[in-house]
């Protein structure tokens, strides 16, 4: 079957699904809470996450050097909604969180996320339209409800991914939750070996 050569200005997220986070960062000395999709790991202990250059937290991520990675549980999709369509300048979104803070004070984190990720900006890009901050992991912290013998278990946690909705028109995008496993990571293929 031929492959479909794609508009890149219609097609924004290229690889599916996204994982869109929470973000945590101090602006003028208050919290403020802000979705991201644009999310990476580079390595084990440092990631990327990409802000618009008008986005209210891109100040406080220039003057802090700090930010948090809060996973938002399936619970939380509303709020994880709101966050990103609304911006700081106009609603204390961190106001729908209890805030805490760990090493980093100027990294807020909410309590009712299952898992937090403190960083410390390590380097900055400019892109086009975002400015990607690589923040280099300071400190993990976990509910205990999210573990299993101290490992996040993904039905604990309930991830809330993001991708095209095909039920409405074809620039929509929706929320969905877990689906099935499919199979045992460095166990599954080892099926073609034995065929």
């Amino acid at each position: 079957m031929p492959k479909i050569k794609l508009d890149l200005k219609v097609v924004k997220n290229l690889v599916y699904p996204y994982v869109p986070m929470l973000v945590g960062v101090n602006v003028g000395g208050k919290p403020n809470i802000i979705t991201i999709g644009l999310i990476g790991w580079l390595c084990y202990d440092v990631l990327s996450i990409s802000v618009g250059h008008q986005q209210y937290s891109k100040a406080g991520l220039l003057e802090n050097g700090t930010f948090s990675i809060n996973q938002p549980t399936a619970a939380l999709v509303k709020e994880l909604d709101y966050c990103g369509i609304v911006s700081g300048r106009e609603a204390d979104k961190a106001s729908l969180f209890e805030t805490f803070y760990g090493d980093l004070a100027t990294a807020p984190m909410i309590r009712e996320c299952p898992l937090n990720i403190e960083c410390r900006v390590i380097q900055t890009l400019i892109r086009k339209v975002h400015t990607v901050f690589l923040g280099e992991v300071a400190a993990v912290h976990a509910d205990e409800s999210a573990l299993t013998e101290g490992v996040p278990t993904i039905e604990k946690v309930e991830p809330v991914f993001y991708a095209p909705d095909p039920t409405r028109d074809r620039r929509s995008y929706g929320y969905w939750g877990l689906g099935e496993r499919l199979g045992h990571a460095f166990e599954i293929g080892k099926e073609i070996e034995r065929a």
